[in-house]
């Protein structure tokens, strides 16, 4: 028999449960746990006013670039067009996968998110590498750069990411929220380096410093985004999410009142913000009915922020992991405590 628990961001119905079916299979619908789930849905606004800002700083920020020929001033608007296109991924992605589950797609389009991150990791890195190939060109002959107009527009600048990094500082429980309060955070530290620059080129009249800072720039930018690729890599590959203690579940699990054993325990993510749960579970003095199912999977989902709990019951003993069952670990069997 298998108990599901499901939840979904925007049910208005909580705590309501489905009858159980002729065959034993239940789900509990309307639970909005976790975090990370709430952080999805409210990050809407923030991203919204983020890309506002963005945009209006990127066209400034490339029209001063022009003006003055500062390529550092050009890297950092290059860097912002990549920001706007990941802030408008990531924002689409969280509203994706908020839609429900179809007939083709049964987990829903939570995986949008994940692409998403792979994508604005991606693009930051290639936008990163042509940045970089330019600076290089520009040491044997570095131009004239107006270092007060370019140090203008960077403070600007440090004002724009710290403020956008700020709308995100509550969100960053989701991966692509996260990801762009990071984001936004190295920028504002990009934006502190091009002032000091600016600075430093007008006091010693070193016009290298302007491809250097370009360069730095740059690094820092495709260093911050290793981590956003690396997370989105290990979400798509079903990496039991940073965070959650896989082995805690399994203990809280074979802990419970007449189970005596768990095996086949799955963790995988749905989305960024979405955590799904298989296991079964040993007990030998029968199906204790749906309620108490139901309490384990709200207890999975209050302690651990699990969004969809599925439970297999078997009476048996259950099967010997090491004769080549698909357990994933090793069985949790409960003492006795006789």
């Amino acid at each position: 028999m298998q108990k599901g628990s499901d939840a979904m961001p925007n049910d208005d119905q909580h705590g309501a449960h489905e009858p159980a079916h002729d065959h034993g299979h239940g789900h509990d619908h309307g639970h909005d746990h976790g975090l990370a789930a709430a952080a999805a849905e409210g990050a809407g606004p923030a991203f919204r006013l983020a890309v506002a800002l963005n945009l209006g700083y990127l066209l400034a920020e490339a029209l001063a670039g022009f003006m003055t020929g500062s390529l550092a001033l050009l890297a950092d608007a290059a860097h912002n067009l990549t920001d706007v296109a990941g802030l408008l991924l990531a924002w689409g992605a969280a509203v994706l996968a908020r839609r429900a589950a179809s007939a083709q797609y049964t987990w829903g389009y939570g995986r949008a998110t994940f692409l998403a991150a792979l994508g604005n990791g991606t693009a930051i890195l290639v936008g990163a590498g042509v940045v970089i190939g330019e600076a290089l060109g520009r040491f044997s002959a570095p131009p004239e750069v107006a270092g007060g107009t370019v140090a203008l527009v960077a403070a600007v600048g440090i004002a724009v990411n710290g403020g956008t990094a700020m709308l995100f500082l509550r969100h960053r429980a989701e991966l692509n929220a996260r990801g762009a309060f990071l984001h936004m955070a190295a920028d504002a530290a990009v934006s502190l380096a091009v002032v000091l620059a600016a600075v430093l080129m007008q006091a010693t009249g070193a016009r290298w410093l302007d491809a250097a800072v370009a360069i730095a720039v740059s690094l820092l930018v495709a260093l911050a985004s290793a981590q956003l690729l690396a997370d989105a890599a290990r979400g798509l590959m079903d990496r039991v999410p940073v965070g959650l203690d896989g082995a805690a579940i399994r203990a809280t699990l074979a802990g419970w009142p007449g189970v005596a054993g768990v095996h086949d325990l799955h963790l995988w993510p749905i989305s960024t913000s979405r955590v799904a749960l298989s296991a079964h579970l040993v007990m030998p003095e029968g199906h204790p009915g749906d309620d108490v199912i139901a309490a384990i999977a709200e207890t999975a989902a209050n302690e651990f922020g699990i969004a969809h709990a599925t439970f297999q019951i078997e009476t048996g003993p259950g099967p010997d992991c090491a004769t080549g069952s698909d357990c994933g670990a090793k069985t949790v069997t409960k003492q006795s405590s006789s």
